[in-house]
């Protein structure tokens, strides 16, 4: 086991994919679905790293033995403590499991979007990694917007007096 710090991602973008417990049901399709897009968030410059309150040892047997999990490429972070997810908000005290969160943080380590939502909801791997490319794209282009629905290469706006009640 590794110790990981979010300061080792300092200079990229991060994904950090919270779920409450290996062994379960709808976290093994959500991280097989990041696991399968890992090549599209790298191209982003994004790394991910799922947590979750289990222990390496948890970790590295699900990996070990499930098909969907062995995929995984990306860290899977150990907070058996919940010290991280009580950090992010993301922790159940009356269970010591964290609920779904997601958060994405830019190179410089600003969080600049995240859902926590109840862990019976799956997470769409596609809609993170849409959220993640206009993150980059406001990034990069200070004074645009992103609307609704933005894709790459969508339409963007640019806020300003002559565009009040026009949309």
């Amino acid at each position: 086991t590794k110790v990981i710090k979010l300061s080792d991602f300092k200079g990229k973008w991060l994904v950090l994919l919270f779920y409450p417990a290996d062994f379960t049901f709808i976290c093994p399709t959500e991280l097989e679905q990041a696991a399968d897009m890992y090549a599209d968030f790298k191209k982003e410059g994004a790394e991910i790293m799922s947590v979750s309150t289990d222990t390496a040892f948890v970790h590295k047997a699900w990996h070990d033995n499930s098909p969907s999990i062995g995929k995984i490429e990306y860290p899977m972070g150990a907070d058996p403590t919940g010290k991280l997810c009580r950090e992010f908000g993301t922790y159940i005290y009356d269970e010591g499991l964290s609920l779904r969160g997601t958060f994405i943080i830019d190179p410089k380590g600003v969080l600049v979007a995240m859902d926590i939502h109840d862990n019976s909801i799956g997470r769409d791997a596609h809609e993170i990694l849409r959220k993640l490319q206009a993150a980059r794209f406001v990034n990069e282009n200070p004074g645009q917007v992103c609307p609704a629905s933005w894709k790459p290469g969508g339409k963007t706006l640019k806020p300003s007096m002559d565009l009040v009640g026009k949309l």
